[in-house]
């Protein structure tokens, strides 16, 4: 049976205004401020019921009040971040258009907008304490990547990887491979490529070729993620960080490197010691050269002056004549001559020709 609201609120009224004191009791001869009354006064339960009635614009507040709950309740939208896309599914559906960073708005019940990481993410393989300390959003850690060597021994290397999803095929990429698409497009083809990759090198070798073996493992990777229908994922860099060998094969190693170093060290020695030696002989052919040079010197010049003598004797011998030849006999004969008016004594032998010098001899002494 329905409830008639006035009614009630009526009856409600009258057992409060009995329970009430009388306004005589309240304010004595006073006259109260709403002009008193008895208990049935019938203007005073009408003002009331009046009072009571909601206004339109009390509903318009509560039908406000209750849609912002309801609105937050529900969350009819999504907020995207920088570094985040997101994809808009329609009763199943996904939206090809990707979702960038921004507040976006969906049906409930009908759609729903799922978001992906699109950061550059870090995939490490490794044992040790340093990949469980920096695990974060944006980094991934998983084991060593155990391996076997082409002899067959085990082999277990650190690895790091740096990829990043591509925010343009990202429906595709969760539409086919669903969120856990890192494993199935990142993680699980790396470890094989890996593997592939050490398997043609000998445990000795690995060591000094790490370089070589993270460039291959790097070309492999791109290769394999260019091979999908659309460039789903980017590589960025790939780091092989160690190398772990079993300890026969490291102190083999360690054996090798010692020798190598003491090879080295003696092949320095020897080294220095030729280039002593070399610097001696050099010195010595340094002297050598240079007495050589000095002899050689000494002989240009005794040829020198001998040449200029010749030419000197030939110059003179070319100035010679017979006119010249018998001024120079009449000058010496008359020197003789001044010599024997001064020593009547001297005995004189003349040659004949004036081809030789004149001789004389002192006779008182005897001596030429």
């Amino acid at each position: 049976m329905p409830i008639d609201l006035n009614e009630h609120l009526k009856k409600k009224w009258s057992e409060r205004k009995d329970k009430e004191p009388d306004d005589s009791e309240i304010w004595g001869n006073k006259k109260p401020p709403n002009g008193g009354g008895d208990k049935n006064n019938k203007g005073s339960n009408f003002n009331f019921e009046l009072n009571m009635r909601p206004t339109k614009k009390l509903i318009l507040l509560y039908a406000f009040v209750g849609l912002v709950i309801l609105f937050f309740v529900v969350r009819p939208f999504t907020i995207i971040n920088a570094g985040e896309v997101g994809i808009r599914v329609t009763t199943g559906k996904f939206d090809t258009t990707p979702l960038y960073p921004n507040i976006h708005f969906y049906f409930p019940g009908f759609q729903r907008i799922i978001v992906v990481d699109s950061r550059v993410k870090i995939l490490n393989f490794s044992n040790g304490e340093e990949g469980a300390s920096a695990r974060s959003e944006a980094t991934i850690f998983r084991p060593a990547i155990q391996t076997l060597d082409n002899k067959g021994l085990p082999v277990y290397i650190d690895l790091t990887v740096q990829y990043a999803l591509n925010p343009e095929f990202v429906s595709e990429t969760i539409s086919e491979y669903t969120q856990n698409w890192e494993q199935r497009i990142i993680i699980e083809p790396i470890q094989e490529i890996a593997r592939n990759v050490i398997g043609g090198y000998t445990a000795e070798e690995l060591p000094g070729k790490r370089d070589e073996i993270a460039a291959k493992v790097a070309t492999l990777m791109t290769k394999n993620l260019q091979a999908l229908k659309n460039p789903l994922a980017e590589l960025r860099s790939i780091q092989l960080k160690s190398i772990l060998l079993p300890p026969s094969v490291q102190e083999q190693i360690q054996r090798v490197q010692v020798a190598k170093q003491e090879a080295e060290r003696v092949r320095n020695e020897v080294e220095r010691t030729k280039q002593e030696a070399e610097k001696v002989a050099a010195q010595a052919r340094g002297e050598a050269e240079a007495k050589r040079i000095n002899a050689q010197g000494n002989a240009d010049a005794i040829l020198i002056e001998a040449k200029a003598q010749a030419q000197a004797n030939q110059v003179i011998g070319d100035s010679l004549s017979r006119q010249l030849l018998d001024l120079r006999q009449i000058e010496v004969q008359g020197k003789f001559n001044e010599a024997l008016r001064e020593n009547k004594d001297a005995k004189i032998f003349l040659t004949p020709g004036g081809s030789t010098p004149n001789l004389w001899i002192d006779s008182k002494s005897n001596k030429p």
